[in-house]
């Protein structure tokens, strides 16, 4: 099963040319097991208000939409993978990126990124 980071999610719902041939491939084979963290959506949002990313709906309608278009599942941000991000090594500054691999190492999710930096983690597996 597989956890897409914020960009991957971007990636799969607006510009798919920019996903790897081996990340296309992933989505396919894992189709009704790829994941989401809910700290995309904050992403997103925030990406969106500061006008560095340009939605054709408000976020919280694009970001409902692309999950259910898409067959994605959410993972909530609870107390336990919040605490285990700040334990990380010091690989990624982005507290969001940190959740993120909070979130795969609790869930046992492969993450699907281009981020070397998420990557750096043996925390948790990646691919891309």
């Amino acid at each position: 099963m597989l956890l897409l980071d914020t960009c991957c999610l971007l990636w799969l719902a607006a510009d798919q040319t920019k996903l790897s041939p081996a990340a296309t491939a992933l989505l396919a084979k894992h189709r009704g097991g790829l994941w989401v963290s809910a700290i995309s959506a904050f992403e997103i949002g925030i990406k969106s208000r500061k006008k560095a990313l340009e939605l054709p709906l408000p976020p919280e309608a694009w970001y409902a939409r692309a999950l259910e278009f898409h067959g994605l599942r959410e993972i909530p941000i609870d107390g336990a993978i919040a605490v285990r991000s700040t334990a990380l090594p010091p690989h990624h500054a982005d507290p969001c990126d940190r959740l993120i691999v909070a979130t795969a190492e609790r869930h046992h999710l492969t993450i699907l990124t281009p981020d070397p930096l998420i990557r750096a983690y043996a925390e948790a597996a990646t691919a891309w």
